[in-house]
């Protein structure tokens, strides 16, 4: 397979079910190269993690999508994330990202840590002898902990579960005309949500998040966080909250019960947890690219270069997977020394939620393997058929 049919492939469903071999294929043509249809693609763990860092680089925001799109703002799955933080540049981006970070603060995290607990055990007791593991524990954990952090009753959580499904598809690079109506359907129904929930937060505030961000706004009469992005980044709080930690929760749970041995040493150790957590991430990252815009020329060394206004993804997967940083990197070792993997990003995006997905997987796991010692996966699980935002529609396991 040569490196174009090779990129190809990650654009079709059997190409996205197993994207590994297809990156080695690529990654050995070149570190960075630029593809037929003028997009740049980085594939090397050395240089994705310097350009996720590059402060000339910039990310695709709204002024852009006028440019290329003019009327994207109908589209209101579009519209909240191009909207929030995720897709802002400086100094929009640092403005409203010190507003959220300011009550996502580590204190906070480090404080969900027996909300979590609680939770996962709860789940876990209430986990059937053959369940389908996404839906009986990836997804109801994560969303309950952002929804306990947000502050939205729990009787409304359920409700999300589908709405946010069809919403981050607009994350992925094809879609096809139903998907982004879906998207849009599930853009308006959250915004009139969340409209709801601040207005509730206004006449009553809470300890919550929401309570705080409308604050922020309130406050500042708009200058800290204007309307429009207070709504979107709640969209996006509450979306990026769960959706990468249940992948993250569903792809750990399959690797662990894939490997015993491992499973059992997580087992009489607990505190094997973050390793495991690292190596996880590693291997099947929950997200397998990013984009960015370049301002200017980067030299990169060994005569490689990037043009200015170079349209650049960056692939994550295939960087978590580069043997010039990681021996042996198609095996599964939770002892390798400094695992780095750049699934969370990096620089002044780096993913703000990335110690509470952290922090929800290492309480998870050692819980599950003590109180289900007998967990075992009960047949062929199905993948969502995304290439951005990878992880599984369905898991069957057993309890025994």
């Amino acid at each position: 397979m040569d490196y174009q049919t090779a990129l190809a492939s990650l654009f079709l469903p059997e190409g996205r079910v197993d994207p590994y071999p297809a990156y080695d294929v690529i990654r050995a043509h070149s570190p960075v190269f630029q593809a037929l249809d003028g997009r740049w693609f980085v594939t090397t763990h050395a240089l994705t993690n310097r350009l996720l860092r590059e402060p000339s680089l910039r990310i695709a925001d709204a002024a852009d999508y006028d440019g290329f799109w003019p009327d994207w703002r109908r589209n209101r799955g579009v519209a909240s994330i191009v909207l929030s933080m995720l897709q802002s540049n400086p100094p929009d981006h640092g403005r409203v990202r010190r507003a959220a970070a300011a009550t996502f603060t580590a204190r906070r995290v480090a404080e969900m840590r027996d909300v979590i607990t609680a939770q996962a055990e709860s789940l876990i007791k209430a986990m059937p002898a053959d369940a389908d593991f996404m839906s009986a524990f990836a997804f109801p954990l994560p969303i309950g902990v952002i929804c306990a952090l947000l502050g939205v009753p729990e009787a409304d959580r359920s409700w999300f579960r589908q709405r946010t499904a069809d919403l981050t598809v607009v994350l992925e690079p094809i879609s096809t005309e139903e998907e982004m109506r879906l998207a849009d359907v599930a853009g308006r129904e959250l915004e009139a949500y969340f409209v709801d929930l601040i207005e509730e937060r206004r006449r009553a505030p809470q300890e919550d998040l929401t309570s705080a961000l409308v604050a922020v706004h309130d406050d500042t009469d708009g200058v800290g966080l204007t309307g429009e992005e207070l709504l979107a980044n709640l969209v996006l709080l509450l979306v990026a909250g769960f959706e990468t930690t249940t992948n993250l929760l569903g792809t750990g749970i399959k690797l662990l019960l894939e490997h015993p041995e491992q499973a059992d040493r997580l087992r009489a150790d607990p505190q094997l947890a973050p390793a495991f957590v690292e190596e996880i991430l590693r291997y099947d990252s929950p997200v397998q690219l990013t984009g960015r815009l370049t301002t200017v020329e980067l030299e990169l060394g060994d005569g490689l270069r990037l043009p200015g206004g170079a349209d650049v993804t960056m692939l994550l997967g295939a960087a978590n997977r580069d043997p010039a940083r990681y021996p042996d990197p198609h095996r599964f070792d939770p002892d390798r020394p400094n695992i780095q993997p750049v699934s969370f990003g990096g620089g002044a995006h780096y993913c703000l939620g990335a110690p509470l997905a952290r922090l929800e997987a290492q309480v998870a796991f050692p819980l599950l393997l003590a109180m289900l010692p007998r967990l075992s996966l009960a047949g062929p699980a199905e993948r969502r058929d995304r290439l951005v935002l990878r992880g599984y529609a369905t898991l069957p396991v057993t309890t025994g």
